[in-house]
């Protein structure tokens, strides 16, 4: 297998696993990552997930190896590159980057909810140096999670940023010494399944779909996920908790 999947309580740790390649993006890695994603959202007993990458780098994009010998698709029919950049889910997903995550590797962490890195990680889309173009969701995203001047460089030069100036810029939650991206990914997983579960869920769809919406439309579809939470079981313990001055004990139902 070129993913491997490990599940610690309720967080699930997806680890890229082909470092003789730089975890370099082959047809099978899409189709391994693309099951593991596939395993994260149809375990009810797994409520978010961590992306890693095994070795010195988080991923360094397509395998131009694989690409030269004719294996063009790297792909997957529902999630697109590497088998995640399109791929429609509904539990958060955090990358703990090591490394670069260049080209495909940034379009791969551009696919997460939140970042952790390194002092060692770095951005970039570097395909303008190849005559190519970032396909996979980064020229779009890019300018969705850091200044646009910022992003627009990156894009035309094809020159990588440093984790410290993508932590500034706010691609990065969390920066860390080398080696301790996993751990803090672990204790920011933990702090996000210290809340309901459904209710993160709903959170996180609003979040994605009503940044490009008019306030109208944003409340509409705020409103709406509102209303699928309580009808939940965890919307009536949530107050019940705090009334009787106890932690709450979510279900996810």
């Amino acid at each position: 297998m070129t993913v491997d999947f490990e599940i610690r309580d309720r967080i699930a740790i997806i680890t890229l696993n082909r470092p003789e390649a730089r975890n370099a993006v082959s047809q099978q890695l899409a189709e391994d990552l693309e099951s593991a994603i596939d395993r994260l959202e149809a375990d009810e007993a797994l409520w978010i997930g961590i992306l890693c990458g095994n070795g010195p780098a988080f991923c360094a994009g397509a395998d131009l190896k694989a690409i030269a010998s004719g294996e063009a698709r790297l792909t997957t029919k529902r999630g697109g590159f590497a088998g995640l950049v399109r791929r429609v889910r509904t539990k958060p997903l955090i990358a703990a980057v090591e490394g670069p995550a260049v080209a495909g590797g940034t379009e791969i962490v551009l696919s997460c909810d939140l970042v952790v890195a390194s002092t060692t990680a770095r951005f970039g889309l570097p395909e303008v140096k190849r005559s190519l173009v970032a396909n996979a969701g980064g020229l779009f995203r890019l300018p969705r999670a850091l200044p646009v001047n910022v992003a627009m460089e990156m894009a035309l030069t094809g020159d990588d940023l440093d984790a410290e100036a993508a932590h500034r810029h706010g691609l990065v939650n969390r920066l860390v010494q080398p080696g301790h991206a996993l751990a803090t990914a672990m204790e920011l997983a933990e702090a996000v399944n210290a809340n309901a579960p459904l209710a993160v869920r709903a959170s996180r769809r609003v979040v994605l779909a009503a940044r490009l919406l008019e306030d109208d439309e944003a409340f509409e579809v705020a409103a709406n996920a509102t209303r699928e939470v309580f009808r939940t079981e965890d919307f009536r313990e949530g107050p019940r908790a705090f009334v009787e001055k106890r932690p709450p004990i979510w279900t996810g139902h």
